[in-house]
């Protein structure tokens, strides 16, 4: 019985089979239907390996496909947006800290954390990234704040169900509302595990020090990358 394998139109007739033999120089000691049957079967082997090898390849690519991203590189950046770069995040950060040490560490207040700094590399950093504009950035940073604060209150007995809740929820929320914001997830789990100075601000911490910092931060944004010609800042605001 012939293998279902050769299509329908691609069914050789016996006048092709003759015509083939036909130009085969010398003596071919075979009949039409044992060609017929010999093309079925190689047919059929080739078809087999193929769809074999085909398969080895779906699964090479399977696991390439977790190795291609080492073998791309990230494109260089430039010179001049490095040293701009450089130059905002000096000045964002380095303005909040001033003030931190300058006023607000005076009236025992907070007004720099840690999630600060991964915001800049955002804002300052790649200001074009839909991560980084106002709407992600405050929003972000706001539902962080307020998420890990409402956490630590709720699982004050167990700090470690209060981090994964504060961080798991914050991105949930920031999915809801459009404002995505990594530094958010890390300002949500320092409300929770940042100790016991910032546990005494309590709601407070919303306020000052994330909506004080981000605020200013975003100024500075503002200004340092709109303030030379490659830059634009921020691509959309809501």
């Amino acid at each position: 019985m012939k293998p279902k394998i050769v299509p329908a139109e691609l069914e050789p007739t016996e006048h092709e089979i003759r015509e083939a033999m036909a130009e085969i120089d010398g003596f071919l000691d075979i009949t039409p239907h044992d060609f017929s049957k010999l093309y079925h079967l190689v047919h059929s082997r080739t078809a087999k390996q193929f769809s074999k090898s085909k398969g080895q390849n779906v699964e090479r690519e399977g696991w390439l496909k977790w190795l291609r991203p080492l073998s791309e590189p990230s494109r260089r950046t430039h010179i001049k947006e490095i040293a701009w770069s450089w130059l905002a995040a000096f000045a964002g950060i380095g303005l909040v800290a001033w003030l931190n040490d300058a006023i607000f560490s005076q009236k025992d207040i907070l007004l720099i954390m840690g999630s600060f700094g991964a915001s800049a590399v955002l804002i300052y950093g790649v200001s074009n990234s839909p991560l980084a504009q106002p709407r992600n950035f405050v929003g972000g940073q706001l539902i962080g704040a307020i998420v890990g604060v409402a956490s630590c209150q709720l699982f004050s007995q167990t700090p470690w169900i209060g981090a994964a809740f504060a961080v798991a929820t914050a991105i949930a929320l920031m999915h809801l509302t459009r404002t995505i914001h990594p530094p958010g997830g890390a300002t949500a789990l320092i409300a929770v595990i940042g100790g016991e100075k910032i546990h005494r601000l309590g709601f407070t911490f919303v306020l000052c020090p994330v909506l004080t910092g981000t605020l200013i931060m975003l100024l500075v944004g503002l200004i340092a990358n709109n303030a030379v010609r490659w830059r634009r800042y921020p691509e959309f605001w809501l």
